[in-house]
């Protein structure tokens, strides 16, 4: 895998799904990030990143709970949030980004 600071380093926006395979919410949010990638395409990366295999980034990142997802352009992080999420609001938030 890239480092981490290559892969937030895009001038497009890059969504992290900090997640865990043991996790309920985290495996409703699987689909949903698929049917988001199908939407927003080429205009932005998601990218899965399992805390229990990357324990010192998710610490790094003051990630407490799964899952928690993370939008990122240019290295700058511009937003967190934690739980389930709407693809709606994921899709608005990646296009107020580009």
């Amino acid at each position: 895998m890239a480092k981490f600071s290559e892969i937030i380093n895009k001038d497009k926006p890059v969504l992290i799904d900090f997640h865990a395979t043991w996790c309920g919410p985290c495996k409703m949010m699987a689909p949903m990030l698929e049917e988001l990638k199908g939407k927003v395409g080429d205009k932005a990366s998601i990218i899965k990143i399992d805390v229990d295999r990357n324990p010192d980034l998710a610490t790094e990142m003051g990630i407490r709970g799964v899952p928690t997802l993370m939008l990122y352009k240019n290295g700058k992080a511009l937003w967190k949030g934690s739980g389930v999420r709407q693809i709606s609001e994921l899709e608005a938030l990646i296009n107020a980004n580009l």
